[in-house]
């Protein structure tokens, strides 16, 4: 029990009379090369790790937008399972919306270097259809009424991609 306990701990200043916080994660610490991650104000962590330069670019582009309030990089963990296996998304965020209706949560947001289909394997293409087929199913009730304001799924290639869909 007390490996389990010291598995994950943290040290850090946390103030004049505390000098260490203790936090045991789920899954493995957050990792990565300093070239792979984003310094960010506006995700649930202090930084982003990036799995490509495409993830990058689109991580620095949603800190410096005025509109995202907040964005994060989804866990391995989180899946939607298909007929093909499980998927894993890549991204949510959390936009501001100026039209006064508020905020809009773009829940899933799937970014690879090129979002035509030709250029995606085949079977990474249907689960990304399998995605935006699920994303529908749960922007209604049960009586398939649309629900106000549901989550809503966007593939994009890069920030510009995704900002014309909001």
């Amino acid at each position: 029990m007390r490996l389990a306990i010291v598995d994950g701990i943290s040290y850090q200043r946390i103030g004049d009379d505390e000098y260490y916080a203790q936090e045991l994660f789920q899954e493995e610490e957050l990792t990565g090369y300093l070239k792979d991650m984003v310094e960010a104000e506006k995700s649930v962590y202090d930084y982003v790790v990036c799995d490509s330069d495409t993830e990058k670019l689109f991580a620095e582009k949603l800190e410096g937008a005025e509109d995202v309030k907040l964005y994060a990089k989804l866990p391995a963990w989180f899946k939607i399972d298909t007929p093909l296996g499980s998927y894993n998304p890549d991204w949510a965020v959390l936009i501001d919306k100026d039209d006064g209706q508020g905020e809009q949560l773009y829940f899933v947001v799937e970014t690879k270097s090129s979002i035509f289909s030709d250029d995606i394997r085949a079977s990474e293409q249907a689960k990304i259809n399998c995605g935006i087929e699920h994303f529908k199913a749960l922007s209604k009730d049960v009586n398939g009424e649309e629900l106000d304001n549901p989550a809503k799924f966007v593939k994009a290639d890069n920030y510009d991609t995704f900002s014309t869909h909001l």
